[in-house]
């Protein structure tokens, strides 16, 4: 596999039944740049344009925008675009040293990975039950290699739980996921995190995109041309490895990396509030993952250094 490049756009639409007098807003819909992930360009366009707004980065370093519009209005437009280069899986990560360690010795220490232990940590309400400490016993046996343990824990998920649109709501539990054994890509990503740091590893909840164009003769991937979510969980020295539930499979070339947090509720795409006599509302969500040519060097050439252009 090689560098894929996408251009992604997000477009999220309310529309009121009356009208609303003021709106703020906070959005996650900014790629990160980071390693394997290279942002060459992203903005966010809200219409009607916002009396104020402002980008900033939160604790879990995520570009996140807040807006404020004043203009009265029945309808509100909040529009992400981005042009990203995704590297395939380096083999390095899930090949070599913590990987294939035994997955005890992925377990944050008190002292020297202060960062990685808040994602040891359970939620409040707790998540951590004992039905998800049985579910995961299975899976994490003594000695077992990291990366076995998450290939493990992905196929599980995505054998027993049954992918079913709109079966539950971002509020859903995991004790609830876990005894109705359906959901969507955040449950299933949820049921993971829980199973890790019921064991004491560190997990992330991580939001993004899946590319909507397969591989040639490749089927058409569960989640596509929709918010995706995925959880990682972090190796010593600081790296995480991430993996999708949802379609069984480590996350590559094909998934593009948004925001990552403890949980949904740290990097929801959109989120906000409005002051409006209104009784009643619409939304609609429109997302196109689309594969992009990338550019051509000839072997003479050597590509130089290229910048991110990030609009707030």
């Amino acid at each position: 596999m090689s560098t894929r490049r996408y251009r992604v756009t997000h477009r999220t639409t309310y529309e009121y039944a009356d009208v609303v007098s003021a709106s703020f807003g906070r959005c996650f819909l900014l790629p990160r740049a980071m390693p394997g992930q290279r942002v060459l360009s992203a903005e966010v366009t809200i219409d009607p344009e916002p009396a104020d707004r402002s980008t900033g980065t939160d604790i879990f370093g995520n570009a996140d925008i807040y807006f404020h519009v004043r203009t009265p209005h029945h309808r509100l437009e909040v529009t992400g675009s981005s042009l990203v280069d995704v590297d395939p899986i380096d083999p390095d990560l899930i090949g070599t040293g913590p990987a294939v360690a035994p997955w005890e010795h992925a377990r944050p220490t008190a002292s020297g990975d202060a960062d990685a232990r808040e994602f040891v940590l359970d939620l409040f309400p707790p998540e951590i039950t004992d039905a998800v400490r049985e579910y995961a016993a299975p899976v994490f046996t003594p000695g077992r290699p990291l990366i076995e343990v998450v290939g493990d824990l992905t196929t599980r998920i995505n054998r027993d739980f049954t992918y079913k649109s709109g079966s539950t709501a971002v509020s859903t539990r995991v004790a609830t996921v876990m005894e109705r054994r359906e959901g969507v890509c955040q449950d299933f990503a949820r049921v993971a995190i829980a199973c890790l740091r019921a064991n004491g590893l560190a997990a992330r909840y991580v939001s993004g995109y899946l590319a909507t164009d397969p591989p040639p003769g490749r089927e058409r991937v569960v989640g596509a041309d929709a918010s995706h979510a995925w959880a990682a969980v972090w190796v010593p020295g600081g790296q995480w490895i991430a993996f999708d539930p949802t379609n069984d499979k480590l996350v590559d070339e094909r998934h593009v990396t948004v925001a990552w947090g403890r949980d949904y509720d740290d990097v929801p795409p959109l989120r906000g509030v409005i002051y409006t006599d209104s009784t009643s509302s619409t939304i609609s969500v429109s997302v196109d993952v689309a594969p992009h040519e990338l550019p051509t060097v000839s072997q003479e050439e050597s590509p130089g250094p290229q910048d991110a252009t990030i609009s707030p």
